[in-house]
Formats: C-alpha cells, structure tokens, sequence
C-alpha cells in the first residue's frame, strides 16, 4: 500500500521501527505580559481579543498551506505588530525624549539561523526587517541607522515616524515624566509594568520549530536603551526541541538569557515547556526582582505560558483552525492535546 504525501507528514518512525502520529502544526503567540484590568476598558478588551484572533489566523493560513514555521510566524507578529492596541509597530510606547525606538528578533529552530534589529524609528514591520537580516545579510544584527539603511535596501517598508503616535502611548510617557520630575526614584522603570511587546513560536507540519519577538521597548526608557527582545537567547530562542519568545522587564531576561536557559532546561534536564517556563519566569527572574512572561512550545507539541503578573495577552491555534485567546491570569485556555 502506498502512502500518500499528508499521512507520510502525519507520520515518523522511531528507531524500534514503528510510525507514531507527529505533533500537529501549532502556532501560540502573545501580546505581552504586565497587562491590569483597571488599563482595558470594555472596548479595548475586546479589541485586543480580536487582535489576536486575527494573528493566530493569519499564522494558522501559513501553517495549513504547508509553509514552514518561521512564515507562521512572521505573519502572526506583523498582525500584532499593525495593531495599535500592542507595544510594538504601531501603537509602541515612548522612550524618555519621546520617539519611537523600535528592536526584534527571528529564529529558526532547525538551521539556528537568526536576525535581529534595534533602535529603529521608521521601519513599519521589524519583524519583517529581523527576518531579511538572517535571509539576506551574513549578520544576526543591525541597529539604527544602518538598519534602516538596510531597510531600504531590501524594499522592507518605512513610514514616517508619526504612524507609530498613539495618544495612549503620549499620555502614558507624560504621566511617566510627571513621576520622574516629582523625585520618585527609578519612575522610568516602574513604567515597566506596562511592558506588551508581541511574540510568536510556531511548530510546522515538517516538525520544525521557529520563533519571534517585537517590542517598542518600555516606556520613558532612555534614548539609545535595548531590552530583551531583539537579543537571541534573552527575549527569543529557537532549536530543534524548543522555542521560547519573552515579554518581561527586559534587564532581567538578558541577565538570565532567559529564552535560552528555558530551552536548555527541556533538552538537558528533560523538562516539559510547562516546568521550565515556570522555573526561569515564576521562580528565577522574580528572584532578582524582575516579572513578566513567556510562551514556550516544544517539538512534541506541548505549551507552557507562564507569567507572574495580572495578565498575559496570549493564544494557540492547531489544526483546526480555532484561535483559542486569554489575557487574565484567571482564564485557563484549553490544552492543544498534544
């Protein structure tokens, strides 16, 4: 009998010589951790909902067409990234002398090829500029101007810098300035509760895992200031049994190479994505102070979304097709089964 090519993709031998079911394509993405009830009003939550209904079904399109993780999710970030509800493209926040600083980051799992940038002010969808950076360039990253000079190179889309403006975002950099000038001590990174950079991991139909970050960093941070976002191992991971994009204060996830040591847990000490997100988000970066989240898939299908803050803007998608969303720390999403 003859197999055909969809169930030779369902299926993978193990050494014993028996075929068990592969995981299922999957796509889980987050819009950021730090999220409180008293900032979304009615009509905010529900737009910050479909938002990422919207992102998970435009990486879910990629997934179904057979195309490979890293598509999934670049497609989902961009989503997220256009949305002016997230901390990232459109709608970042500020830093201290008001402009939009905006850093990425891309990998994929199977080949550990990698693109990043940081400090960019015109550039539309970073992503989209992190992954011609690893596709096009023999450099993992590129900052500022020489990004954006890159950008353009490359025929990645720049706007001027006022489509990142938000009211929102101005109003909050205001009230951030108004605590730094009253003499509270550290006010630009008490604002970091209000962190929503947007993250992607994927798992395609060829087992192969991918993953993303973007961010506008946080808010009142000073000029010239890169998080953890756009540093491979800090904000985003990816190999062949894990990846892991983050969304916290980013000091902390750069001290811990945070991304990294999730995904050194699975693959050395044998933890689920669920036991190592905990104990790098829960239980060592609040250690020394910090907070914030993650999502973590690994090559078998499994999920972790751990966070210690109010909420997490977070989702999956399988092979049906249904977006499954969450922000508060008191919705438990359904497991993908696998």
């Amino acid at each position: 009998m003859k197999l055909t090519s969809a169930l030779l993709l369902a299926l993978t031998t193990v050494s014993c010589g028996l075929a068990v079911a592969a995981p299922s394509p999957l796509l889980v993405i987050h819009g950021g951790a730090g999220v409180e009830r008293q900032d979304l009003n009615a009509k905010e939550e529900r737009a910050a909902r479909s938002a990422l209904e919207a992102a998970l079904r435009k990486g879910h399109e990629q997934l179904a067409a057979g195309r490979p993780a890293l598509d999934a999710v670049t497609a989902a970030i961009t989503v997220l990234e256009d949305d002016p509800t997230f901390n990232a493209g459109r709608g970042a926040v500020f830093n201290h002398v008001g402009v939009n600083e905006l850093d990425s980051s891309l990998m994929d799992g199977a080949t550990l090829r990698a693109g990043a940038v940081a400090g960019v002010h015109r550039v539309r969808n970073p992503i989209l500029l992190s992954r011609a950076v690893m596709e096009k360039s023999a450099h993992v990253m590129m900052v500022g101007d020489g990004a954006e000079a890159f950008a353009r190179e490359q025929g990645v889309a720049l706007v001027d810098p006022s489509y990142f403006r938000t009211d929102k975002r101005w109003q909050q950099l205001q009230r951030a300035l108004k605590e730094e000038a009253a003499g509270q001590a550290h006010a630009d990174l008490e604002t970091a509760k209000h962190f929503g950079t947007v993250g992607a991991v994927a798992l395609d139909a060829a087992g192969k895992l991918a993953a993303g970050t973007s961010t506008g960093g946080m808010t009142n941070k000073r000029y010239g200031r890169v998080g953890d976002s756009p540093i491979i191992g800090a904000g985003t991971y990816a190999n062949a049994k894990c990846a892991v994009s983050a969304t916290g204060w980013g000091e902390f996830y750069i001290r811990t190479a945070a991304a990294h040591d999730i995904c050194a847990r699975i693959d050395y000490l044998g933890q689920t994505p669920a036991q190592a997100g905990d104990a790098v988000i829960n239980q060592r970066i609040p250690q020394l102070g910090g907070d914030g989240g993650a999502i973590v898939l690994g090559a078998d299908g499994r999920i972790g979304l751990p966070f210690n803050t109010q909420g997490m803007y977070r989702g999956w998608i399988g092979v049906d097709g249904i977006p499954h969303v969450a922000i508060f720390a008191d919705e438990t999403l359904p497991d993908p089964g696998n």
